[in-house]
């Protein structure tokens, strides 16, 4: 185990929605029960002001840090920013994360057993939204009997969820951290998700998304995994871990993996499969395509009479969700008067960096959370 690692955790399960008190989605459908799988470290103070919600991306779950057990070979996805001593420090800090709607990793999706039906709810399951995801993660903070949380963060689709949460539930929260993220979708962002779910929808098994107890479209949903993270990585990065380096075992003139990025696409992608729903994959993907939080508003008046603040975090080599993004968060913030940060980390990680600049992400977290904790503090509020 790492030094200052947050130790041996448990994942928990919080059910709501039942009958006839079914959660209505955006799309205008109901649904329930609904199960919440989620995770939490450090303890909730007398007064229930040291809470903080992280927000995890696409293909996170609810265990951001800490084991499961002694011997496992990863801890959490944000294990390196969160535990003693760290960003989201433990000692201060009660820090929440849980497994968002549509997910397959605990949290009700479309791998779940309909409750109607008995089998699981494949396409049946109805299409959910940001805003539906946000809702869960509500009802959940409301059963561990937390009015206002201290702060909400997460990079890339996690801060689409923490804008939200600070657009919708300002009353909610004191502040939020958006990492790598945007107020809405841009075209490219959105082809790049479409091309992921073609290929997983043009694999055979994939079966209109019936293929629950048969062989998964695993091929299909290998190649958008491969897609997408290219996406995430910049060419940079890319050039300084593979270059053009060949793999040891070349086949001539045969199509196999005979460079090294190939191999590690392929490995990536094959990894993926064991861990994710293909079908999962096509919601929550579709999700974030939808996500508009200007829909409807002006960018002056986005975040007209919010009191939260605001510490905005964007990497100058991210290409998927690029610095202008970021800016028109801040942007819109200032429009508004809300009290903004923006730090533009220079990191070559690209989209990645979020997970990976930890020591930046480190300092810019402390000093922030330090201040909003110590206005508490200090005024009560």
């Amino acid at each position: 185990m790492k030094e200052k690692s947050i130790g041996i955790v448990k994942t928990e399960y919080f059910t709501f929605a039942g009958p006839p008190h079914e959660l209505k989605l955006e799309c205008g459908e109901k649904l329930g029960p609904i199960t919440v799988a989620y995770e939490t470290y450090g303890e909730l103070n007398a007064n229930k002001s040291n809470a903080i919600l992280v927000l995890h991306a696409l293909s996170g779950d609810a265990h951001a840090a800490g084991l499961h057990q002694a011997d496992d070979k990863y801890p959490g996805w944000w294990d390196t920013i969160i535990g003693p001593g760290k960003a989201f420090d433990t000692d201060k800090y009660f820090v929440i994360c849980s497994n968002i709607l549509g997910g397959c990793k605990g949290t009700t999706g479309p791998s779940s057993i309909n409750p109607k039906t008995n089998k699981p709810y494949a396409l049946e399951f109805p299409i959910i939204s940001i805003q539906d995801i946000v809702n869960c993660q509500r009802e959940l903070v409301d059963h561990l009997g937390i009015d206002k949380l201290l702060s909400v963060a997460g990079g890339s689709m996690g801060g689409m969820q923490a804008l939200f949460w600070l657009a919708k539930y300002p009353e909610r929260l004191r502040s939020a951290i958006p990492i790598a993220t945007a107020l809405k979708h841009s075209s490219q962002q959105i082809a790049f998700d479409e091309v992921g779910r073609q290929a997983i929808m043009a694999d055979a098994n994939w079966k209109e998304g019936n293929y629950y107890g048969a062989t998964p479209p695993a091929k299909g949903l290998a190649v958008a995994r491969m897609i997408g993270h290219i996406t995430y990585m910049s060419d940079q990065s890319m050039e300084d871990k593979f270059g053009r380096e060949k793999k040891k075992e070349v086949r001539p003139f045969k199509f196999t993996a005979d460079f090294e990025v190939e191999g590690y696409l392929k490995y990536r992608g094959d990894l993926f499969v064991k861990r994710f729903d293909a079908n999962s994959y096509l919601y929550i993907t579709k999700a974030m395509d939808n996500f508009n939080l200007l829909e409807g508003k002006t960018i002056q008046t986005l975040f007209k009479g919010i009191k939260a603040k605001l510490l905005v975090i964007a990497f100058k080599s991210d290409w998927l969700y690029p610095a202008y993004q970021s800016k028109e968060i801040v942007r819109a913030s200032k429009l508004s008067g809300l009290e903004a940060t923006y730090c533009e980390v220079d990191s070559t990680y690209g989209h990645d960096a979020f997970l990976l600049e930890t020591k930046e992400e480190t300092h810019l977290i402390k000093n922030f959370l330090k201040k909003v904790y110590g206005d508490i503090e200090k005024n009560g509020a």
